[in-house]
C-alpha cells in the first residue's frame, strides 16, 4: 500500500511528538523522584551515615520504638512515590496520548497547507500531460513566498515555455516548408504534362511521364498532410455547432466510388451526435478513418467497413469505424498512430496515402478536446474509436 507524503508527514509530526512526550514525563518522574529522595534526606537523614535519626512517633496514642518508627516512615515514602507514579506516569502517559492524537490531527491539517502548492504543480503537470504539447501554454504561475517550492514551480513554468516554444517552431518549420515545396511541385506538374502531350512524344515519354506524376501526386498528397497535420497541432478556437452524423454521411457519400472500386461494403449506423469544432477538420477526421478501413481491408470481395456515430454518457459523442482485415497484434496498435508508420510495409513513395491519416486523426480529436482509440478486432481488422466533447445544449 503506497502512503501519500501527506500521510506520512503528519505519522512523523504524530510520532516525534508522542516520543517527545513519553520523554518529557519520563524525565518529570525521575526528577519527582530524585526530589522526593532529597526531601526526604533532609527531614528524616542522619548526616552520619543510618538512613534515618532516631525519632519517636506516637501512633493512636502511643509512641513507637525507633524500628517501628523507622518502618512507619518507609512505607509512607513507599506510598508517596506510588501515588506519583500512578499520578505521573499512567495519568500523564494518557494525558501524552490524547495531546498526540490532537497534534497528529493539527499535522494532518499543516501538512495538507504546506503540500499545497506541490498539489498545483503536480495538477498543471498532469493536465499538460493529457493535452500533449497544446498544453503547454498553461503555466502554473504559483503566488506566495520565494521559497523551495515557488523555485520549483518557476523552474517548471520556464521549461514548459522553453518546450512551448520549440512546438511552435518545429510546427511554422513543417507548414513553411510544406508550403514552399508546393510551388515547384505545381511546377514540375505542369511541366511533366506538357512534355507528355506533344505531339512528338514517344510512348516511353509519356510512360515515363505517368510515373513522374503519380510520384508528383504523392509528394502533394504528403505536403497536403503535413500542412493539415500542422495545423491540427494547434487547438482549435473557432467553433460551430457540427453533427457527427451528417458528417459521416457525408463521407460516406465521398468514399462509395473508392469503397466499390476495392469491392468493400460500407454500412452506416447514424445517430445524433452534437459536437463542437471545425467543421472541415472533422470531416477530414471522419474521412481519414473510413479511407483507412477500406484500403487496409479482405481483397477477397468479403471485406466490409462499419462506422457509426452515437451519444455516450459522461457528455461525449464518438465516431466509431470497424473494418475487416489482416490480424494486427495489439502491441502494434499504438504506432499506427505515428507519422509515416504503417504495418503492411508499404513504402512512402509507391502507396496510396502519405502514411500520415491516423496522425491526422489523433491530432483533430486532442485538438477539439477528444482522442482516438484503436484495438484489434477479432477475426482480424480494427475497432477505431474517436471521442469528442458533446455540445452543450
Amino acid at each position: 500500500m503506497r502512503l501519500s507524503l501527506r500521510l506520512r508527514l503528519t505519522v512523523v509530526y504524530g510520532a516525534l511528538f508522542l516520543l517527545a512526550g513519553v520523554v518529557l514525563v519520563a524525565v518529570t518522574y525521575l526528577l519527582f523522584d530524585q526530589e522526593l529522595v532529597r526531601i526526604f534526606d533532609e527531614k528524616y537523614g542522619d548526616p552520619g551515615g543510618d538512613r534515618h535519626r532516631f525519632i519517636s512517633i506516637v501512633k493512636d496514642g502511643v509512641m513507637l520504638g525507633p524500628e517501628e518508627s523507622r518502618r512507619l516512615l518507609a512505607e509512607q515514602e513507599a506510598d508517596l512515590r506510588a501515588a506519583a507514579t500512578t499520578s505521573l506516569l499512567a495519568q500523564g502517559v494518557v494525558a501524552v496520548g490524547v495531546v498526540a492524537c490532537l497534534a497528529t490531527a493539527l499535522g494532518w491539517v499543516v501538512a495538507g497547507r504546506v503540500l499545497a502548492p506541490l498539489h498545483q504543480v503536480t495538477a498543471t503537470a498532469r493536465r499538460i500531460a493529457a493535452a500533449p504539447d497544446r498544453g503547454l501554454r498553461e503555466r502554473i504561475d504559483l503566488d506566495g513566498p520565494v521559497d523551495e517550492v515557488k523555485e520549483l514551480a518557476d523552474t517548471f513554468d520556464t521549461m514548459v515555455a522553453r518546450l512551448d516554444r520549440s512546438f511552435d517552431g518545429q510546427r511554422r518549420f513543417v507548414a513553411n516548408a510544406s508550403h514552399e515545396l508546393r510551388t515547384p511541385l505545381t511546377l514540375n506538374r505542369a511541366l511533366v504534362e506538357l512534355a507528355m502531350h506533344r505531339r512528338a512524344a514517344s510512348p516511353d515519354v509519356r510512360q515515363l511521364g505517368e510515373s513522374l506524376l503519380e510520384i508528383n501526386a504523392r509528394h502533394e498528397r504528403l505536403i497536403s498532410g503535413l500542412l493539415l497535420l500542422a495545423r491540427a497541432e494547434h487547438e482549435v478556437t473557432d467553433r460551430s455547432p457540427v453533427d457527427l452524423a451528417d458528417i459521416v454521411a457525408h463521407v460516406v457519400a465521398q468514399t462509395a466510388q473508392e469503397a466499390e472500386q476495392e469491392g468493400i461494403a460500407v454500412y452506416e449506423e447514424t445517430f445524433p451526435a452534437p459536437t463542437t469544432g471545425n467543421a472541415l477538420l472533422l470531416e477530414r477526421l471522419a474521412t481519414n478513418l473510413v479511407e483507412n478501413g477500406i484500403r487496409h481491408n479482405l481483397r477477397d470481395g468479403t471485406g466490409w467497413v462499419r462506422i457509426a456515430t452515437r451519444t455516450v454518457t459522461g457528455g461525449q459523442v464518438t465516431v466509431t469505424v470497424t473494418n475487416t482485415g489482416p490480424t494486427v497484434p495489439p502491441y502494434d496498435v499504438p504506432e499506427l498512430f505515428e507519422p509515416f508508420r504503417r504495418l503492411d510495409g508499404e513504402r512512402v513513395l509507391t502507396g496510396r496515402s502519405a502514411g500520415l491519416g491516423l496522425s491526422i486523426v489523433r491530432s483533430v480529436a486532442r485538438a477539439h478536446g477528444g482522442d482516438v482509440t484503436a484495438r484489434p478486432r477479432e477475426g482480424g481488422g480494427l475497432v477505431m474509436t474517436a471521442t469528442l466533447p458533446r455540445a452543450d445544449g
